[in-house]
Order: structure tokens, then sequence, then C-alpha cells
């Protein structure tokens, strides 16, 4: 039974989808068509196309859109050919991708391609990141996202937007992943990375150019049980810089509530690193970010409450198994010695889990004030948040009492 199992994993479906697919949109007497084509790959002489869906025994296809504009209102979608996710360059595949596989690039790509500046490497498992970081050199951009929550990165997708350089694949090789996406790689960086065969080593020109999708829309499409369709542009956070956000203000039977304190410049970096990070993560979510460093991060959680405590529950253990890899080079959970446990612990508890100083990010408004103090008993400094709550005079209350500052966006930040 279990090789049974195992062989399910292994076998490459070829799948009956039709290699060209047009969807058009209808209005009076206007038709407007895309086109797309489906992607394949020749891998050892073979065309093979996705592996499979997202589970072995789903068959499943890649398009990509090869002409055609849809055009609503104002808005128009990205034009065609210029591909990311959706025409990838296989430099090694190893097994070749699924449909899980790219749709990890795809998200990670979706928060990369706000951050060009600086080196940033985004880590992205099931569709979450579970590592966001940036720092002044690859490597070092890399060892923080990874460290950041090393046991979901296991397996993960690794999306970089510089080229990868022999320090950074070495540190790369010493995990477990499963793709490692980048803008291209330095001469040598392919003969380390060759070590892990089963990695799949993927090279996206366009990443070069990420910003340029910066504010473009494309069109989502999520089917339902019964084949219907619903149709939407995708999100585009309208929150992108400084002057976007909003201190704190709001009314409350006649009583303006305002907060205190301006956030300073480096928790303004956090504030919009966070607030970025979070347009790629599965709504209902709350996360915590320091330094331009994901501590902890809750996703798609019911109730807002909930997933502040889970972010924060998640950041202490993180936290702790983060500093046993660091100084016994073995995971928490195989730490069996109790005074080695307690002096990780008793550390982990004096930092509040790596809380102490961090930004508290919320895709939505707070409903009442129990969730920024959630973080605020944790220590943060800063909060981000839409705002529009009937009670958002309760958090900026609760804010103010701990001379934490807080900013809105005016807009909510969903990902379902």
């Amino acid at each position: 039974m279990t090789d049974d199992l195992k062989k399910i994993y292994r076998t490459i479906m070829d799948d009956h989808f039709p290699s060209e697919m047009e969807i058009s949109f209808f209005d009076q007497d206007q038709r407007q068509t895309l086109l797309y084509e489906k992607v394949v790959w020749t891998i050892d002489n073979i065309r093979k196309g996705l592996r499979y869906g997202e589970n072995p025994g789903q068959e499943a296809a890649l398009y990509r859109l090869i002409n055609g504009n849809l055009i609503l209102g104002a808005t128009q979608t990205i034009q065609p050919g210029q591909y990311l996710a959706s025409d990838i360059e296989l430099l090694q595949s190893g097994k070749h991708p699924g449909k899980t596989n790219l749709t990890d690039t795809d998200n990670a790509l979706n928060i990369l391609r706000y951050f060009s500046d600086q080196p940033t490497v985004v880590i992205v498992k099931h569709n979450n990141p579970c590592g966001v970081a940036r720092a002044n050199t690859l490597e070092k951009a890399y060892i923080k996202a990874y460290m950041a929550d090393r046991v979901a990165a296991f397996g993960g997708c690794i999306a970089v937007n510089k080229p990868v350089d022999k320090v950074t694949a070495e540190a790369i090789c010493r995990q477990y992943a499963e793709v490692i996406v980048a803008p291209d790689f330095e001469h040598g960086v392919m003969d380390i990375l060759t070590q892990k065969k089963n990695l799949r080593v993927i090279r996206i020109d366009n990443i070069n150019r990420l910003q340029t999708f910066v504010g473009k829309r494309n069109v989502e499409f999520k089917s339902l049980i019964d084949g219907g369709i619903i149709v939407q542009w995708s999100f585009i956070p309208s929150t992108r810089s400084q002057n976007d956000l909003m201190l704190a203000e709001c009314e409350y039977k006649g009583k303006t509530y305002r907060i205190n304190r301006e956030p300073t410049q480096a928790e303004y970096n956090d504030l919009l690193f966070g607030w970025l990070v979070e347009s790629g993560i599965t709504s209902n979510s709350v996360i915590y970010v320091k330094n331009q460093v994901t501590v902890g991060i809750g996703t798609g959680e019911q109730d807002r409450v909930g997933v502040a405590e889970i972010a924060r529950d998640k950041a202490y253990r993180k936290l702790a198994d983060r500093y046993c890899f660091e100084i016994h080079t073995i995971p928490y959970h195989e730490l069996k010695d109790p005074e080695k446990k307690k002096a990780i612990d008793d550390r982990v508890a004096r930092a509040n889990g790596g809380l102490t100083g961090a930004t508290m990010v919320s895709d939505a408004f707070f409903p009442f004030r129990d969730g920024v103090d959630v973080g605020i008993r944790e220590g943060i400094a800063s909060v981000i948040q839409p705002g529009g709550s009937e009670n958002d005079y309760q958090s900026v209350e609760a804010c103010n009492a701990a001379n934490v500052t807080m900013v809105f966006t005016g807009q909510r930040s969903f990902k379902h």
C-alpha cells in the first residue's frame, strides 16, 4: 500500500485539454476575445504539460495569453506576451512542474513585484508566504526569509528578485526546496543547484521588469461547483508609498479619536513592507513583521482576534525553532534535554516571540479592540489596517494607551 501511495506522486499525466482556448465577452454589438495557447516543455525529448493539478489524478493545463485585449470601462488587461509564471524557462526540471508549483511561483511573484531596489526573497508554501525578507545581500535575505519559518519552508517555492550568486545557491542547497525562481543565475551557480536533482530551477527574465506589473490588472476566474464562473479584476493595493498612509482617526458619537504618535521612518518601512506582503496572503489574515522580515503569519482564519492569536503563537514557535537550530543544529521538537529546552523557552519569552517592536498587519478592519490588544500585549510598536469599523475608536484608544502608532490604508486586502 505504501508503495502504491508513493507511486501516484510519481505518475506523469497526459492531459486531454486542447492546445488553444478562447474566452469571449459580449456586450450588445461588441465582442472581445482573449486567445490562449497551452504551455508545454520539451523534457528529455518529450513534450510535457503540467505534471498534474492540485492532486495526483486531477488533469490540469497551463495556458498563456497570446492575443486579445479586454477593456472594461477605463481598465484593460495586461497585454499579451508579457509573460511571467505562464511561460517559464526550465533550466532544470527533475520532476516537471505541477499546478501547485506554478501557483506558488505566481503568488511569490505577486508579492515580489513590489520590491525591486533591494534584494528580496519570498518563500511560498501552499500558495501563502511562509517567509519574506529584505536585506543588503541576496544571501542574507534568503537566510532571514528561510529562518522566519524554517519548518514551513520545507519543500517550498523560493522566488528572488536578483540573479542568484554562488553563496545564495549554496545556502539554498542546504535545505529542501521544490522550486527556485530568479531573473538569472550567475556563472557556476547551476553546477551547485544540479546537486538537487528534483529542484525545479526556473528563470523568468521578466522578473527584472516586475515593477512594470505594479498597478496592472488581469482577469481572474473562479469556477463554481455547478460550472458557473465568477469573473473579477485582480486586486491592486492602492497603498504603496508612505504618502498613501493615513494616521488613524475616526469619529464616534460626535467625538474625534486620533492616534497620538506618528510612525518613525523604520516603522513606516515595516508598515509598507507588511501591507504589500499582506496582499499575497489568504484572507482573513493577520501578520507581524519586524525590520522588513516576517515574524508570524496567520492565514485564512474565520475570526480576526483568532488569526491575530495564531500569528502570535506561530511567532513564538518559529522563533524557538530558529534559536534551537542556530544553537544545536536540530529542530526544536527534537530537542530532548529539558535544561536546553528551558533556556530556549526563556529566551523566546524574553523576546515576546520576536514581536517586541514589531508591526501588526491586518487585511481588514478590526471589529473590536481585542484584535490589536493581542499584539499590544506582546509589545508591538505599530499597526496597519484598512480602518472603517464602527469601533475603530476602541483600537485607537488601545494603541494610544500603549504608545503604539496606527495607520489606515482605506482599502481592504482580501484574497480568497
